[in-house]
């Protein structure tokens, strides 16, 4: 991993999207979730579930699954709430598997057949055992003008909230 020590021990949240591991530096994960009622916004992309509100706050949801083109059967839901640059997101996963410790010999760059938007989601690949887990760009799993979109959506859920408690 870029800018990282060699021998610098990296601590991942791992959680399953389908038969895939994935992973997040778990100093980005702010809780875990059980699923709870989602706000449905009109005209958002397929990927995008809606919103949620964790003890008053207001945090997009983004599903995982849709966004990677992922199927799954799964029915045990969970939400990974993270820190995507300065704002809080929530992320529709599986299921939750571990905390993992991974060096910089553990972690490959994202391999070359990964080209244009598939890539900015990764960091890289970690290995662990004998097995592969896909360590996610979180910054980048939003575009710039989904971010954009998002905020402006939020503005209009606060505003909503706000007014149900003066009437």
């Amino acid at each position: 991993m870029k800018g990282k020590k060699e021998d610098e021990v990296i601590k991942f949240a791992v959680f399953k999207i389908g038969e895939e591991d994935f992973g997040v530096e778990i100093k980005r994960v702010v809780e875990i979730l059980k699923t709870q009622r989602i706000y449905s916004l009109p005209e958002l992309p397929d990927f995008l579930s809606g919103l949620i509100t964790v003890r008053g706050e207001v945090i997009p949801l983004l599903d995982l699954r849709r966004r990677f083109g992922i199927q799954s059967s799964l029915k045990k839901e969970r939400i990974v709430v993270v820190w995507c640059d300065s704002e809080k997101i929530g992320l529709l996963v599986d299921e939750i598997k571990e905390i993992i410790s991974l060096t910089n010999e553990d972690v490959i760059g994202p391999p070359s057949i990964f080209k244009g938007l598939k890539r900015r989601y990764l960091t890289g690949i970690g290995r662990k055992d004998d097995r592969i887990i896909i360590l996610l760009n979180i910054d980048d799993l939003l575009t710039s003008e989904e971010k954009i979109m998002l905020k402006e959506s939020e503005g209009i859920f606060d505003k909503d909230e706000e007014s149900k408690k003066t009437t």
